[in-house]
């Protein structure tokens, strides 16, 4: 977003004062609004006048008022700009300024942007870019200093290295808004040094430390609060949503597992109030579900059909999320805010006829009023894919003798070890009938061994996928049966300079390329999002999916090594938790 207005100006206030007294026009006066009240839960009829970037006045209805400007809300809900409280531009695999200008006319005015997407392949070049591609947005994108770079020292490397010192020179900066979710939830609960320092850097700062704490619960859970991490948005159950609520902090009911968002909508119910703790948030959005279904304004949309009270989950997205970010000036229409307001058709299903953010108009009829501005994007994000041309043969495992004892890993999104005998031919490990092969190889030209694990679990394949999007380093994975398939799929990605890519008998059925740092394409998002669900239909026709946890998402995350259980990373296959690192499967 362009600079804010500073609502501290004595010029900017006196001016509202006057406006608020009848004595000068209102520079933007919204009329017959209803307004959904964030504090009483009431609706009420009326004005709104703005003066520069401030609400001067909420008055009943008074067609006698001078403005410079009219908005005719026509009976039409006005309500808070939403705020998405944690959230990665790159996982929509577009630029900040698509996702600006996606997101903007479904109302969301404001987001909290973790770029450590970015940071894991390009370092500090990765932040400054996010830095810089938010100044001239419609879009309240703030910045948050990356936490976890990597996300798991010692267990897998990637592009960049944030110890306790850069991360303290970074939440020195002006441009960056709090300490990013601190995903290294064993290493802080054993005190290790770097993740303490990382921490003590974010209190220091005095701003918000947020967190991740998947799995954690009883005393862990209290030890990671008590180290100073203030938010959550990790949960998978509604028994993780009360412990964190009681635990004291902040929520971010996320809507990428949507799932889970009717045992959420429940719980609160069970309450029988809305806690100030909670708020939403989006996490990951891929880009044709960005196109077709949205984000925040959809997960509002589902907890309503969920059963949730309209004014609740619209407070959670408003006022409350203001209040966790530390933004007093947000969420809520009444004098002395600022003016991000929305005019909105539907309020069940978040449908905006107008967007106003910082007092002007940014958005009608769900498009941009100005075309967005692209920023340069800096070489250090270009090229990042720095991999050797690969064989079929590189996703065998060699063993010796006729059989062997494989350590596997078992399930999706929650994994678990497995054991295994299967047979060598040829002085190779045989696959059998039931699993899938999985293959790491670092993309960040560090020469290290491509990485080759055995899944159970996985469903039925009959084709391959390759990806540089795999949270959080981001290194070049690729999943499938047959290794011509799987080596066809990560050549379609490397010689794309990154992306996503599907292959089946040999040959690529469909592919993403995502040049900027492997994560993000430069084409707008209609393209994007086609292209991507081209690739995803593709897919579907060679997986068996088995929601919720098989699922196309999961493919994204299962090298994620911080969470708890096993994972495949360039370093082996690893268990945070349980400090173990296997270069090979073979026991």
């Amino acid at each position: 977003m362009p600079r804010e207005a500073d609502l501290r100006d004595p010029e900017l206030r006196a001016s509202a004062v006057q406006a608020a007294r009848g004595l000068r026009p209102f520079d933007l006066l919204i009329a017959d609004a209803r307004i959904l009240d964030m504090v009483t839960g009431r609706e009420r009829r009326a004005d709104i006048g703005l003066v520069g970037a401030l609400i001067a006045s909420v008055h009943e209805p008074d067609p006698a008022r001078d403005a410079h400007e009219r908005l005719d809300a026509g009976g039409d809900f006005v309500l808070p700009g939403l705020i998405d409280t944690h959230m990665h531009v790159e996982s929509s695999m577009i630029t900040p300024a698509q996702y600006a200008a996606a997101v903007v006319p479904r109302g969301v005015t404001t987001a909290v942007w973790d770029p450590h997407e970015l940071a894991n392949v390009a370092g500090l070049a990765g932040v400054d870019y996010a830095c810089a591609a938010t100044r001239a947005l419609a879009l309240r994108l703030l910045v948050l200093a990356p936490s976890c770079v990597p996300s798991a020292p010692g267990y897998e490397s990637c592009g960049g290295d944030f110890g306790p010192g850069k991360i303290a020179a970074l939440l020195a900066r002006d441009d960056i808004a709090g300490l990013a979710e601190l995903m290294t939830m064993q290493p802080l609960l054993n005190g290790d040094p770097r993740v303490a320092g990382i921490v003590a850097a974010g209190l220091a700062s005095g701003k918000r430390v947020c967190g991740h704490a998947r799995g954690l619960s009883g005393g862990d859970l209290a030890a990671y609060a008590a180290a100073g991490v203030e938010t959550d948005h990790e949960l998978t159950s509604a028994a993780d949503l009360i412990a964190r609520l009681e635990a004291g902090m902040t929520v971010e009911l996320r809507g990428s597992h949507e799932h889970l968002l009717p045992e959420f909508a429940a719980a609160l119910l069970d309450l029988g109030r809305l806690p100030q703790t909670v708020t939403l948030c989006t996490d990951d959005v891929f880009p044709d579900d960005l196109l077709e279904r949205g984000g925040l304004d959809r997960v509002i949309g589902l907890l309503i059909a969920a059963g949730l009270p309209r004014e609740w989950a619209w407070r959670a997205a408003t006022l409350n999320a203001a209040t966790a970010i530390g933004r007093r000036d947000l969420g809520l229409i009444a004098p002395g805010r600022r003016a991000d307001l929305l005019v909105v058709s539907d309020p069940d299903q978040v449908r905006t006829r107008a967007v106003i953010a910082d007092g002007r108009i940014v958005a009608r009829s769900g498009a941009l009023v100005d075309p967005p501005s692209e920023a340069p994007v800096p070489p250090a994000l270009l090229h990042t894919v720095r991999v050797p041309e690969l064989a079929p043969a590189d996703f065998e495992i060699p063993a010796r003798g006729s059989r062997a004892r494989i350590a596997t890993l078992s399930r999706p999104r929650f994994p678990q070890w497995g054991e295994r005998v299967v047979e060598i031919r040829d002085g190779r490990l045989v696959l059998p009938g039931d699993m899938i092969r999985m293959a790491v190889i670092n993309r960040h030209g560090r020469g290290t061994p491509l990485r080759v694990a055995f899944l159970e679990n996985w469903g039925r394949w009959r084709g391959a996928f390759a990806t540089t999007v795999s949270h959080d380093s981001h290194n070049l994975t690729v999943f499938g049966r047959d290794p011509e398939d799987m080596a066809a799929a990560a050549n379609a990605v490397r010689a794309r300079e990154g992306g996503v890519a599907v292959a089946a008998e040999g040959q690529v059925v469909a592919a993403l390329a995502l040049p900027l740092g492997g994560l993000i394409g430069m084409e707008p998002l209609g393209t994007v999002a086609r292209r991507f669900g081209e690739l995803r239909a593709a897919l579907d026709r060679l997986v068996d999916w088995d929601p919720p946890y098989l699922v196309f998402k999961a493919l994204f995350g299962a090298s994620l090594v911080c969470n708890a259980g096993p994972r495949l990373s360039d370093v082996g296959l690893v268990d945070v938790f349980e400090g173990r690192i296997m270069e090979s499967c073979v026991i």
